[in-house]
């Protein structure tokens, strides 16, 4: 090959893997592989149908499996580890951190977990079941125990002769953690002071006080804004008596980011954000199937209304050329407060506290456009049937759809937030109804006052 395989991009390896796949040159797909990190070969998997996925990932070592494994996603990890025998799935996971490894076991059968955690030496059974004794879409469950402490009566030598001795740093060390006798979280040292200060210093002055570790039950997302708004690469967790329990590392907070943008996009369409792209059609079907029926339930309320005015629409076979263009216009209108309504809501900007405002501004903000656009419309629909009073009522209904929209893109999420209904999820099934049934319903109703 001209080029190394790791400037190419995803296609052209993908073609080549499958080429040297379908040749059986296994050999030559392994070199192919060789040229790789963990995180392209598991988005290759990822992007491989069932047969030669299975074929590449038996040309994987062992250690470099457990390597990959945490770069999947859930649907195809599971694949891979329903196939292993729990001594293999020990093996495998052998080295990786302890969150990883804990997101990858929670994923097993009762009675696998347990094998594979009997398995495990004493040392790495208690950091794992620490992790595991929190929820994880929490600071403790994203936690990784594995950290440095000092302690602040000591020196910048001493603190420096420990780690020659120690030897390696876990990944994206940028601070050491100050603790006290019985382990209570103290502050942070920065590495840039220990190698910057003078070595005599006490820990305690070369410290800093003024970074707050994150108790371990702090949702995930709480903890992403934490992240960003301190510029954090790394921070302590801790429990509910201050004890040090791990630290969370930015890749961490990458992972938490990532996956709650997969989740926006695809579950406003039904679809989980860890579904296998290339799995069995069967299962795809079924998964699907059941958002299927839900938003065909929706679509029959709607329908419902447009039947109780079925005369009022023969008539006036003019109605029924419009009616599109009221729920369309409701439904956009709707989708836009929604989708900054959802997003506010992600990063903690809004709560009780400023509900009733936003509410205010995104009706106002949605009658001044109903306002706009029933002129708009009105006047189109009263040139092409040449009827004012056909003009009048869409823009009355218009006004009205697009103020209920506004209303309905602050209120559906909220009050599904309460109700612990995932807004991202049926957000936008729940407003496309309500546009829907306002819309028919509002221009049908005046409709059949106003013209019939």
């Amino acid at each position: 090959m001209p080029e190394s395989i790791e400037k190419q991009d995803l296609q052209l390896q993908l073609q080549a893997v499958h080429e040297a796949l379908d040749s059986g040159a296994a050999n030559h797909a392994r070199q192919l592989l060789a040229g790789l990190d963990s995180s392209e070969v598991a988005h290759l998997l990822e992007s491989m149908p069932g047969k030669p996925r299975k074929v590449l990932w038996e040309l994987l070592s062992e250690d470099f499996q457990g390597d990959v494994l945490q770069y999947l996603g859930d649907e195809v990890r599971q694949s891979f580890l329903s196939r292993m025998q729990p001594d293999e799935v020990a093996a495998v996971i052998e080295g990786l951190e302890t969150d990883d490894i804990a997101d990858i076991l929670q994923e097993l059968p009762d009675q696998v977990f347990q094998q594979v955690l009997l398995s495990m030496d004493e040392q790495n059974r208690q950091r794992l079941q620490t992790v595991l004794s929190f929820p994880e879409d929490t600071a403790g469950g994203l936690m990784n125990t594995d950290t440095i402490t000092v302690r602040p009566d000591v020196t910048l030598e001493v603190v420096l002769r420990y780690l020659r001795l120690r030897g390696e740093l876990p990944e994206a060390t940028d601070s050491l953690f100050v603790v006290d006798s019985s382990d209570r979280f103290v502050g942070v040292l920065p590495l840039a002071n220990v190698l910057t200060r003078h070595q005599d210093d006490l820990v305690r002055s070369a410290m800093r006080d003024d970074i707050e570790a994150i108790p371990a039950d702090t949702d995930a997302q709480e903890v992403a804004t934490l992240f960003e708004r301190r510029d954090l690469i790394s921070a302590a967790v801790i429990d509910d008596e201050d004890r040090l329990l791990g630290r969370i590392t930015i890749d961490d907070v990458v992972d938490v980011i990532r996956d709650e943008a997969e989740h926006s996009l695809l579950s406003s369409a039904g679809l989980d954000e860890d579904e296998d792209t290339f799995a069995p059609v069967g299962s795809s079907a079924r998964r699907r199937a059941l958002w299927l029926g839900v938003n065909l339930l929706t679509a029959l309320m709607a329908s419902a209304v447009i039947k109780i005015f079925e005369p009022t629409i023969q008539a006036v076979a003019g109605l029924a050329v419009l009616m599109p263009i009221i729920a369309s216009m409701g439904g956009i209108a709707g989708s836009q407060t929604l989708t900054l309504v959802v997003r506010g809501m992600a990063l903690g900007r809004i709560g009780d506290s400023n509900a009733r405002w936003m509410l205010g501004k995104e009706m106002a903000v949605g009658a001044l456009n109903g306002l706009l656009w029933a002129l708009v419309v009105g006047g189109v629909a009263a040139f092409w049937y040449d009827d004012y009073a056909l003009g009048g009522v869409m823009a009355m209904a218009m006004l009205i759809n697009l103020s209920i929209a506004a209303a309905a893109g602050v209120l559906l999420p909220i009050a599904m937030e309460k109700a612990n209904i995932d807004p991202a999820l049926a957000g936008s099934m729940a407003l496309t109804t309500v546009t829907d049934v306002v819309g028919f319903f509002s221009f049908l109703g005046l409709a059949t006052l106003l013209l019939i």
